[in-house]
């Protein structure tokens, strides 16, 4: 193997970086431009200086490599991220996949509100999954600095038909007239105590998306279900991503309005995507 992983992965492991060699890689191949066997086969990498200035910053800052390399691969796509939006992780796609499971068999136009879109890729993944059906997203955040990649990214993906984008903070910009198949939201459920308890690299992530000023962490979930029957259409459904023991305080605040209730664990067994249909 070419001398620069070597290099690279020596930095990253002194630093105490979990995936030093996965990383390695990414930022090899990303700052390179080049594949791993045009590497091995040439025994040249470019841009050699600026690939160990990155695995530098990363050593040094704990910054994320994905803000580093400005980049995130999700669900068969590479998003543009920044430190606006949250890093698309491998637990939203439960969440995209239950979403697809909850609406594909429509054969009427489908409605979708994205709620807290970020970087849009709940929004890009579902139209892209749903691309043969007659669809449209509203895809909404309550910051323009998110909006602005979320359309990067819309555009990139060739998903402008598709998706709107609209700046509100959940429900406020949302018309009386506007009612959805679904609604869906990966929001803010890390209480704001257990700030300095979490590892360096989600001080970088946006505070607005990660922490609630409740202990539980629940509180967009109930604005969000209190709100949500106004805005769905008859038999709509509502479908979250949830924090580590967080279902059961969401179960009861669907009992009242909601029916149908499904909770989908991740790899790790614990409960991370939660949905309902509207009474």
């Amino acid at each position: 193997m070419n001398e620069i992983f070597k290099k690279v992965e020596k930095i990253l492991q002194e630093a105490k970086i979990e995936e030093y060699k996965k990383e390695a890689k990414l930022i090899i191949l990303e700052t390179s431009k080049q594949t791993i066997e045009e590497i091995i086969i040439t025994s040249k990498v470019n841009n050699e200086e600026e690939i160990l200035k990155k695995a530098s910053l990363r050593a040094e800052t704990k910054k994320p490599v994905q803000y580093i390399l400005g980049c995130q691969d999700f669900m068969g796509d590479r998003y543009i991220v920044n430190e606006n939006v949250l890093i698309p992780r491998d637990e939203t796609e439960i969440l995209v996949n239950c979403a697809y499971n909850l609406i594909k068999d429509k054969n009427e136009k489908i409605d979708i509100l994205d709620i807290g879109t970020g970087s849009g890729c709940i929004s890009c993944a579902l139209a892209k999954k749903l691309i043969n059906k007659n669809i449209e997203i509203l895809a909404v955040d309550k910051s323009i600095e998110a909006l602005e990649v979320a359309i990067e990214n819309i555009s990139k993906l060739d998903l402008i038909r598709k998706i709107i984008i609209r700046k509100s903070d959940l429900f406020s910009k949302i018309r009386d007239f506007e009612k959805f198949n679904l609604i869906i939201s990966n929001p803010p459920y890390i209480p704001k105590s257990q700030k300095n308890n979490l590892q360096k690299e989600l001080e970088f992530e946006p505070y607005d998306a990660l922490f609630t000023d409740d202990e539980e962490g629940v509180e967009f979930y109930q604005k969000i279900i209190n709100q949500a029957p106004a805005y769905l259409k008859k038999g709509g459904y509502l479908a979250f991503e949830v924090g580590i023991n967080q279902y059961k305080s969401i179960i009861s605040m669907f009992e009242e309005g909601f029916q149908d209730i499904e909770i989908i664990k991740d790899l790790a067994g614990i409960e991370r995507v939660i949905c309902a249909k509207l009474k």
